[in-house]
């Protein structure tokens, strides 16, 4: 059995960013552990025609590696994934990397201090662990009455199936969220005939979206200092989004405002136009950015069933209303499993409690980072770490600066860090006072940001980045116990990365 000083599970933005940050703090005895054949998470799960992220490029990056080659303001799917497999090869992440290799198991070991790590290739001893899996990793495909008996192909977007031919045939899309309105308008253009089923309606803002060009992005090459300067500005109009989500009433009617000018410029005829327009607060649900799912609606390309899809009878889907849809193939396009975690069930910490018994009411950790009863566990974008107007690279780096600070407490004084209950209690406590007045909470919705077992908000950060930062990107060892290991020779430890 190999033991390592760290072991990293999942080499998506948050396990990349974490091997970066060890081999640059000077820790070399590590391991990443991926259990897909190749590394970029969501980037490389998401592959559907259309795929890109609604964060500015400059801003969706490492701060340490920054690139000045991103061909636009919002980059592609498949281009953020070759920037993630680049970042392997350039910091020499290789002989770290292992791939094809699940964790099937993570159990803390309390008498020799040690997390014993179980995966598809073999087990591992580890010091610590960082967790670093995900939260939009699973698909969520809904529960629909008669489903087994479609007589088409049926898939979620985040599992793409190329091998499936589209044009001209009658393709269902099941949702209206981030992917779904990046999809349906390349399935047009394919030639496909497109219904979309619709619970409910986003909010739409325009995407101001360009290339760069070749000169732009020589003068980012010559000048880092530049490019530096425009992720700040680009940090800082995010940080301003934060108002209308935060209860502001100006800025929440502005940001209502400037949507719905987006809807009737771009929608004429008034029945379409209302069964777009949402019934819920502005940020409520993730607020989207397209200046094309609309005019694909109106083209008359696209049909709209506005109502949900409430069964299948063979090649016939039945929506809530009542309509009745003939289709070749169905696309889910219904998010994933974030309330509750698949992993939380595979992990057992002090006493044998798994992580998904500790969430039982949803996930907390302190400093969205430690959980009580999991000593030198970090979760890395899991309990509260979300954003919905900033750039998630931003809020990894931050726990990245805490996990640093408690790996270099371990090394100083040796021991085992576990964040008390009392600590992980009041932090919650924290973030549900702050929570309480935003839009997730008061805007009239059901959105994914809520546990659906608590209605808490457990999946967003409830301020803005810089405080989130501010709070806690140091690491404070006081609401931590510590308990001395073994002293002696540990019998675990045959062999190592280093």
């Amino acid at each position: 059995m190999t033991h390592v000083r760290v072991a990293i599970i999942g080499a998506g933005f948050a396990g990349i960013g974490a091997a970066i940050a060890l081999r640059d703090s000077g820790e070399r005895d590590f391991v990443i552990l991926e259990r897909a054949e190749s590394v970029g998470g969501t980037w490389r799960d998401n592959r559907y025609p259309g795929v890109a992220c609604d964060v500015p490029s400059h801003l969706y990056s490492y701060s340490f590696l920054p690139n000045p080659d991103w061909s636009s303001v919002f980059a592609s799917g498949g281009e953020i994934h070759e920037y993630l497999e680049s970042a392997v090869h350039t910091e020499g992440l290789e002989e770290h990397l292992r791939l094809n290799t699940a964790m099937t198991g993570l159990d803390w070991d309390d008498e020799w201090a040690v997390w014993r790590v179980e995966t598809s290739q073999g087990g591992y001893t580890a010091d610590a662990v960082i967790l670093a899996a995900g939260r939009l990793t699973e698909p969520r495909i809904p529960e629909v009455p008669g489903i087994e008996s479609f007589r088409g192909e049926l898939f979620h977007s985040a599992r793409w199936r190329d091998d499936v031919e589209l044009a001209g045939r009658r393709v269902a899309v099941v949702g209206t969220g981030a992917s779904a309105i990046q999809l349906v308008p390349r399935l047009a253009e394919a030639g496909a005939h497109v219904t979309v089923f619709q619970r409910s309606a986003p909010w739409i803002v325009p995407r101001p979206d360009r290339e760069y060009s070749d000169a732009e992005r020589a003068s980012f090459a010559a000048d880092p200092e530049a490019m530096a300067a425009l992720r700040s500005a680009q940090f800082w109009e995010g940080e301003a989004m934060f108002a209308a989500r935060a209860g502001d009433p100006d800025a929440v009617a502005d940001a209502r405002a400037e949507a719905l000018e987006h809807l009737h410029s771009q929608v004429v005829d008034p029945a379409l136009r209302a069964a777009l327009t949402p019934d819920y607060e502005i940020g409520c649900k993730r607020r989207l950015i397209s200046s094309d799912y609309y005019p694909a609606l109106a083209s008359g390309a696209v049909a709209l069933e506005a109502s949900a899809l409430a069964s299948v009878d063979r090649g016939v889907l039945v929506a809530a209303s009542g309509a009745r849809v003939e289709a070749d193939v169905v696309v889910f396009a219904t998010g994933f499993e974030s309330s509750e975690q698949p992993y939380a069930a595979l992990i057992r910490g002090v006493g044998g409690t798994t992580l998904a018994e500790h969430w039982k009411r949803g996930m907390t950790a302190f400093a969205s980072t430690s959980i009580h009863g999991f000593p030198n566990l970090f979760v890395v974008n899991g309990p509260n770490a979300g954003l919905g107007h900033n750039s998630a690279v931003y809020m990894i780096e931050t726990q990245l600066q805490y996990i640093l600070g408690a790996l270099s407490h371990l090394d100083a004084f040796g021991g085992v860090l576990d964040v008390s209950a009392r600590a992980e209690r009041a932090y919650t406590r924290m973030i549900d006072r702050m929570a309480a007045p935003t839009v997730w909470l008061t805007g009239g919705c059901d959105s994914w940001y809520l546990d659906p077992r608590s209605g808490r908000l457990t999946l967003l950060w409830p301020g803005s980045a810089h405080e989130f930062r501010e709070r806690n990107g140091t690491f404070d060892p006081t609401p931590y116990r510590t308990k001395e290991t073994h002293v002696a020779p540990h019998p675990l430890r045959v062999q190592s990365v280093r």
